[in-house]
């Protein structure tokens, strides 16, 4: 192709691209509200202040009795204690592309567990109990965790691989949260 030719061809090329409007790609929206979701975490854990500290709490949605916390805003406190921390673990989860995010449900079901048990709230000790309902989760994700990276180590063994590829092969890339969410169902 001569200079002349491959020169308008360039000058389309910038027009088309100039002519079209400019969006923002999917993964820019989505990391975007992640960041906003973050960055709010601090007013989300100050919501508990603007519960009274009365036994009853009463609003025009539903009344909340805290008979064992004895005081609504420290039952509200307790919860956004966990669920504060359960929101950034589940960010994480679902934006996590290293091979060992699946350790992260541990710590995902023991806030889940604990929420339960806090609402729950007829027993004297919320956390009592956890780690041996944990016990059968921990005893699935760690031997799975192990396999994984044994199988990781014996493919450097017999290759030469380095870990980086090792990570990208291990790597699962759904297209987006939900199907993050049909690969385990």
């Amino acid at each position: 192709m001569d200079k002349p030719k491959l020169n308008l061809k360039k000058v389309r090329e910038n027009l088309s691209l100039t002519d079209k409007p400019k969006r923002l790609s999917k993964n820019a929206i989505v990391g975007s509200i992640i960041g906003t979701i973050i960055a709010f975490t601090p007013i989300l854990w100050s919501l508990h202040e603007s519960v009274p500290t009365e036994k009853v709490w009463d609003t025009f949605l539903f009344t909340y009795d805290s008979t064992f916390w004895e005081d609504a805003q420290y039952a509200m406190w307790v919860l956004t204690g966990k669920l504060i921390p359960l929101l950034l673990l589940f960010i994480w989860f679902f934006t996590n592309r290293n091979w060992w995010y699946h350790a992260l449900l541990v710590p995902i079901i023991m806030y889940i567990l604990q929420i339960f048990l806090t609402v729950r709230a007829d027993i004297s000790h919320v956390d009592e109990l956890q780690l041996v309902y944990m016990l059968p989760i921990i005893g699935f994700v760690i031997p799975s965790i192990y396999l994984i990276r044994a199988k990781m180590f014996n493919t450097i063994n017999d290759a030469d691989k380095t870990m980086q590829e090792l990570e990208e092969e291990f790597m699962m890339k759904p297209k987006g949260v939900w199907g993050k969410i049909k690969q385990y169902f």
